[in-house]
């Protein structure tokens, strides 16, 4: 008796460029897989959802193809491959509105526009590194010196912070809250040290060295060095305040998983732990952090009014003392800006790493 001809599950994901569908089929061989008049056809022996059986199903895009499918064979599924002939994105696979029953999103690769525009630039920001590489040198000996130059710069920055990190834990447990009082005097040179080596950091995301983008790299180092060397180094006044130890101690905690993150990436390696807490941790420690600078910077202000400390006088005729605490206030406006294109960017960021499933389109 001749078997059934059943239709299998299908699903598929879309790039501006390809197409994909898996092909839920197990030991298939020489599948009959083609393209005419912009309709793909299907027809292969398989162990699918009604067990071993003749499986086919047809489908017309919604726009033109290649007519040059490639597929591969696993134990499992038949994926297949077909190129768009024009770069686009689709609103939907199929010329016919209405879904097929057999066709549904393959999560596991689906993005949507966005994100798929995002990786079609990652990539060809990879093509054209790879090219500058090849034209400057060998591609491996300055891929290698680079993860070097990388390595120890993010292990130097994470032993610095470790090291007031471990400093301000020990002394808090031992002196409890009289150790506030006297964080700057105990730590401020190693913060002053590491502050001004992330300067490189800012310097790498510039020139390419690293992918991140500038901006969230400036603002938290522009926002960070104002805090360290303007409101807490040049007033003696604010030194003593406890809101000094929740700042560095913030600020700590958020490096002592990024740095770590970074030097396994520099040798390809995954540590699903530390990577979950370099995407995680900085969601509670980031708003708090901003709320301490905050606080340091209010608390600044009647200081930098009593002392008159970079106050100036404008030119005659206009005579009129412009207060430093004017640009302090300017500069509360700018740190709760700062850390939402901050937050904003650490979010994507985490939303592409562990993003949750689209919703279902055709």
């Amino acid at each position: 008796m001749e078997n059934q001809v059943l239709t299998p599950h299908v699903y598929w994901a879309q790039r501006h460029r390809e197409l994909y569908l898996r092909v839920e089929l197990s030991d298939v061989q020489n599948p009959a897989i083609s393209i005419t008049e912009n309709v793909l056809h299907f027809k292969a022996q398989g162990h699918g959802a009604k067990g071993d059986n003749v499986y086919e199903f047809h489908l017309e895009f919604l726009d033109l193809v290649k007519p040059e499918p490639l597929y591969k064979l696993t134990q499992r599924q038949v994926n297949i491959t077909v190129q768009k002939k024009l770069s686009q994105w689709w609103e939907r696979l199929t010329k016919q509105e209405k879904r097929p029953l057999f066709l549904a999103p393959d999560f596991d690769r689906w993005l949507d526009e966005s994100d798929a525009e995002m990786e079609l630039r990652a990539k060809e920001e990879e093509r054209l590194n790879k090219l500058r590489l090849e034209s400057q040198g060998s591609p491996e000996t300055l891929v290698s010196l680079r993860k070097g130059y990388l390595f120890m710069y993010n292990l130097v920055q994470f032993l610095g912070f470790s090291w007031i990190f471990v400093n301000m834990t020990v002394r808090f447990f031992i002196l409890g809250k009289e150790s506030f009082y006297d964080t700057f005097h105990t730590v401020a040179d190693m913060m002053y040290f590491c502050q001004m080596l992330a300067v490189v950091e800012t310097i790498n995301a510039a020139i390419g060295v690293i992918k991140s983008p500038v901006l969230p790299c400036l603002i938290q180092l522009l926002g960070r060095n104002f805090i360290l060397f303007i409101i807490f180094g040049t007033m003696e006044e604010m030194q003593n305040k406890a809101v000094v130890f929740f700042v560095f101690y913030l600020w700590s905690t958020v490096e002592i998983f990024r740095y770590p993150f970074y030097m396994l990436c520099c040798l390809d390696m995954d540590w699903k732990v530390l990577t979950w807490l370099r995407y995680t941790v900085w969601i509670p420690i980031y708003p708090l952090g901003c709320l301490a600078e905050a606080v340091s910077v209010i608390q600044s202000i009647p200081i930098f009014n009593e002392t008159g400390r970079f106050s100036f006088t404008l030119p005659y005729p206009v005579k009129i003392k412009v207060r430093f605490s004017f640009f302090l206030q300017i500069y509360l406006i700018m740190l709760f800006l700062g850390l939402y294109i901050n937050f904003r960017h650490l979010y994507k960021q985490r939303r592409r790493r562990y993003g949750q499933k689209k919703k279902k389109t055709h």
